[in-house]
């Protein structure tokens, strides 16, 4: 698979600047919609172009920001569209039931600030942006908050990627070394407050028994 992709991404870098803007857009917006795309992957070679001097840093941060906020509104308005129970009953397997439920109790707790936080949280991103629209949020705030994440998120991957040289190899391995210890990390702090959470719930129900 990572040759395949490298593959890729040696016959992308040959194209015209044009093709590759939008191709970097595409692949931000697909990331978004379909989880298993390697997004992040190609915005890294996005930053790795930027480095050799073949791209600019703005038209990979502009294509990049404006194809996920695209992908990230598109699942906003399709659960709106589906509701809850729709997607919730067909446990979909890259939009499963158990993210879904989830993402509810974290906007039961967090509410729009978790629009805000929705790039930095690997592997329910496209589940934040369903909740969102199940839970009727307004279109307007939602796109300004997720555009808020997608800016912050992108311009520290691309200005990674380009602080670390422009040889590909080196950027691609230290990234996903980087990004994998940065996803694990998410992972542990969201398990600690879910298990809080359950916790003092179920330490509450007593209480309210008794009265």
């Amino acid at each position: 698979m990572a040759s395949y992709i490298d593959a890729f991404l040696t016959y992308i870098a040959r194209l015209p600047d044009a093709l590759i803007y939008i191709f970097l857009g595409l692949s931000a917006f697909v990331e978004n919609v379909f989880p298993p795309i390697p997004g992040d992957t190609i915005t890294a070679f996005g930053a790795f172009l930027v480095g050799t001097g073949r791209l600019s840093f703005t038209g990979v941060y502009v294509s990049t920001c404006l194809g996920s906020l695209m992908g990230f509104m598109l699942l906003f308005r399709v659960g709106g569209l589906l509701g809850r129970r729709f997607l919730v009953e067909r446990d979909y397997r890259f939009f499963k039931a158990a993210d879904i439920v989830r993402a509810e109790l974290w906007f039961q707790k967090y509410g729009y600030y978790l629009i805000l936080l929705n790039r930095f949280l690997p592997g329910v991103r496209s589940a934040v942006s369903i909740v969102g629209g199940i839970s009727r949020l307004k279109p307007l705030k939602v796109g300004i908050f997720a555009l808020i994440s997608i800016c912050v998120w992108n311009v520290l991957w691309i200005g990674l990627g380009y602080a670390l040289g422009n040889n590909w190899e080196t950027v691609k391995a230290r990234m996903a070394g980087l990004l994998a210890g940065y996803n694990l990390a998410v992972v542990m702090v969201f398990a600690v407050v879910i298990l809080i959470f359950l916790i003092r719930k179920r330490l509450k129900r007593p209480k309210g028994e008794k009265q």
